[in-house]
């Protein structure tokens, strides 16, 4: 039996937060959670999660810089880092990806989509599609 998708979910809104998480765990995920980009960068480096799901507004550094941080650490440079986030004109979505961003989910998420979503950036996603 294979081990559920790891996700690392980092958003400092509790309520954006607590929704990602239900809705995650109930599609099958595990999820290692972390507030702040600091403590982001410090989660995927102990717990190398399958994916990344980040927000870009963040208290202490942003996912930008996050980003750049986990992009600069071997164990953790081909991680997929997607970013979460409320932005949603054409031209965040490019800065976004043109950053290095894996991809780009906006808030608020569809409850009903977003595991799929999630799934799409896994790596090895035939193994753990339902």
């Amino acid at each position: 039996m294979t081990r559920p998708p790891v996700v690392l979910l980092v958003e400092d809104n509790e309520r954006n937060l607590k929704l990602a998480r239900d809705v995650l765990e109930y599609a099958g995920f595990t999820v290692v959670v972390a507030t702040t980009g600091e403590e982001g960068v410090e989660r995927a480096r102990a717990s190398l999660p399958d994916v990344i799901l980040m927000d870009l507004q963040l208290p202490g550094i942003d996912g930008f810089a996050a980003l750049e941080q986990l992009r600069g650490h071997g164990p953790t440079a081909h991680i997929p880092v997607v970013a979460l986030t409320a932005f949603a004109m054409r031209s965040d979505r490019e800065r976004v990806l043109t950053s290095g961003f894996s991809g780009y989910l906006e808030k608020p998420i569809s409850v009903r989509e977003f595991p799929a979503q999630v799934r799409r950036h896994l790596p090895h996603r035939d193994e753990v599609e339902r």
